[in-house]
């Protein structure tokens, strides 16, 4: 399972767990899970990356690619992980 997979995993346990619960296997759930959110991440990223600008030195590329990369994951994991917490009984009165 890699990352993207244990966070959201994570996030299910604690926010999510009627849902948890409810999974036949969650082991290969949170892989597969983990496997498109990555594939989405790598989408996102290409996209939100642009062109190398003119005279843009190392730093700077290395700046705007990893700015991408965090943006992609922050759209990716909600997108796709992290669903909004279940109401708990107190909330249900």
């Amino acid at each position: 399972m890699n990352e993207y997979g244990m966070r959201a995993q994570q996030h299910w346990r604690r926010w999510l767990p009627r849902r948890f619960e409810a999974l036949e296997d969650p082991e290969t759930f949170f892989a597969q899970l983990g496997e498109e959110i990555e594939t989405r991440v790598v989408e996102l990223s290409q996209a939100l990356e642009g062109e190398d600008r003119p005279g843009e030195q190392y730093l700077e590329k290395l700046g705007r690619l990893s700015m991408a990369k965090l943006m992609a994951e922050e759209q990716a994991m909600k997108e796709l992980a992290l669903l909004e917490p279940e109401a708990t009984g107190e909330e249900e009165d």
